[in-house]
């Protein structure tokens, strides 16, 4: 009798359930869990709208999310947006690229103890071919775990992952270089660690392999250090950028050249690694269509301390100013020997040189110095302030830009994951849907269509022994932007 009792009662209750369509249970579900707080406290109505829907239909079929589309891609300026003398045949890089697979209707599994969280970065230092000699990004790659960790410490101090109770839990790997090997470590992290999400890595070279794997494996990988234009247009629906790329840094300091100094003679020097040769792409290009070409760019094999043969070169040319693109130790090193050499020409560099590192070598010479930044560290930001103090009582120094996007980063996964569930598709989905910028420690981070973070960027001045930051609007640098239904409708060339 008693077992007959029981069957009936379970007969009963799916009864119940099979009477109430799919999207009214699990809609019912998800405002559950967000009215008894089980999910992050900061989820909008939009991406409430987001998950309703992706929880509406069968694995066999694609939510109908929409596809975000851009005017322009990365905020590019009419007068320095290529074939801009002519209407092209296809412009890319505008509509939002959609996942189409079943990964959303993979259940969340019950025998989890905690939610593992992947990092890769250059932590440890190798040496190789592939990496030019001795591995040089090591202090950089640290920083960018420092800034994970307090991420994730932080988020188990507040519950962990809320639907379960359980806490989140780092797993790390070394981007050592060698290639392919940032391939490798993917294919650990996502299938021995079992990781929901990644974040990394800095390397543009490395970066670029590790995302093809991600997309084999479908696991959501968020970028916080490799600023080369290029990484975003690969067009792979899992890869996310949350910092300002050197595309958006370089069209505010063209503009700055240009615009602001009316400069016309201006060198390159940078190092012969792909940061260097992708980071001043837009820099070239910008400058031969505002109608000021570069008149010399000088490459230097990393390692070198004698610059003499790139700097005599570029003395002969009777520069304006000089532009550098590399990292600290060598932009140091270039300033001051350019110093020595007699040439007094503005100094301009890449955000790399906004270290401490680079102000200990170059110590006067860097008075005057202008790098470009992707945010104000010392802007008016209550989470930046609550950031510092946490990052100093926790790692006994100041955090920089690679520990502050880093945490920032981590931060937007764990939001993900708080508000999608143990599921990559959905964490992927909540990210790429988002229409609200994070508000992060980095400032707003507004995503693009291409998923990659066109949120302000900053020059620096070395002033009087400290860094100066000011935006565009407080250079009183105009953007050149045309929206497109207000530009002049031209013919494509004939050929």
């Amino acid at each position: 009798m008693k077992r007959y009792m029981i069957l009936l009662s379970a007969a009963l209750v799916l009864g119940a359930l099979s009477c109430a369509g799919p999207e009214e249970t699990k809609t019912e579900g998800l405002e559950s869990s967000v009215s008894a707080g089980r999910l992050s406290a900061d989820v909008d109505p939009e991406t409430l709208e987001v998950l309703r829907k992706i929880n509406s239909v069968s694995a066999y079929e694609v939510p109908d999310l929409g596809l975000r589309e851009d005017e322009v891609y990365a905020k590019t300026a009419q007068d320095v947006e290529p074939f801009r003398h002519v209407t092209p045949f296809k412009e890319h890089f505008l509509l939002q690229i959609e996942y189409t697979g079943p990964g959303r209707a993979i259940p969340e599994p019950i025998d989890v103890e905690t939610v593992k969280l992947g990092f890769i970065g250059p932590i440890m230092s190798t040496v190789s071919v592939a990496t030019g000699g001795k591995s040089h990004e090591e202090t950089l790659g640290i920083k960018m775990l420092q800034g994970v960790r307090l991420a994730i410490e932080e988020a188990n101090v507040r519950g962990g992952y809320l639907k379960r109770n359980i806490p989140f839990e780092l797993a790390i790997s070394n981007d050592n270089g060698l290639w392919g090997a940032s391939g490798n470590e993917i294919i650990k992290l996502a299938y021995k660690d079992k990781v929901w999400v990644i974040l990394g890595t800095i390397d543009g070279a490395n970066s670029h392999i590790a995302i093809r794997v991600a997309l084999k494996a479908e696991i959501v990988m968020m970028n916080s250090g490799d600023t080369d234009p290029t990484f975003i247009e690969t067009n792979i629906p899992w890869v996310f950028r949350c910092i300002s790329d050197d595309r958006q840094q370089g069209y505010l300091l063209v503009d700055y050249l240009y615009r602001k100094l009316g400069l016309k003679r201006v060198g390159v020097i940078r190092g012969s690694n792909r940061y260097g040769r992708f980071g001043v792409r837009e820099i070239l290009d910008g400058s031969r269509r505002l109608g000021n070409p570069i008149v010399l760019e000088m490459a230097y094999d990393l390692g070198i301390q004698d610059f003499s043969l790139q700097l005599e070169r570029l003395k002969r040319e009777n520069l304006e100013a000089i532009v550098h693109w590399g990292d600290a130790v060598e932009g140091a090193q270039i300033l001051n020997q350019m110093r020595a050499m007699g040439m007094k020409q503005p100094y301009f560099a890449s955000d790399r040189c906004l270290s401490d590192e680079f102000i200990g070598i170059a110590g006067a010479n860097a008075e005057g110095v202008i790098c470009s930044s992707p945010w104000n560290p010392k802007g008016k930001n209550k989470r930046l302030t609550e950031f510092r103090k946490a990052f100093r009582k926790r790692f006994g120094e100041e955090p920089e830009t690679f520990a502050a996007h880093a945490y920032d980063g981590m931060n937007m996964l764990i939001w993900a994951v708080q508000v999608a569930g143990l599921n990559r598709a959905k964490i992927r989905d909540v990210l790429a849907y988002r229409v609200r910028p994070f508000n992060g420690v980095t400032g707003d981070i507004m995503l693009s269509s291409c998923l990659d973070d066109v949120g302000d960027v900053y020059l620096a001045k070395r002033k009087k022994g400290k860094w100066n930051f000011y935006s565009r609007e407080e250079l009183k640098i105009p953007r050149g932007y045309i929206p497109r239904r207000d530009r002049v409708s031209r013919p494509p060339a004939k050929l």
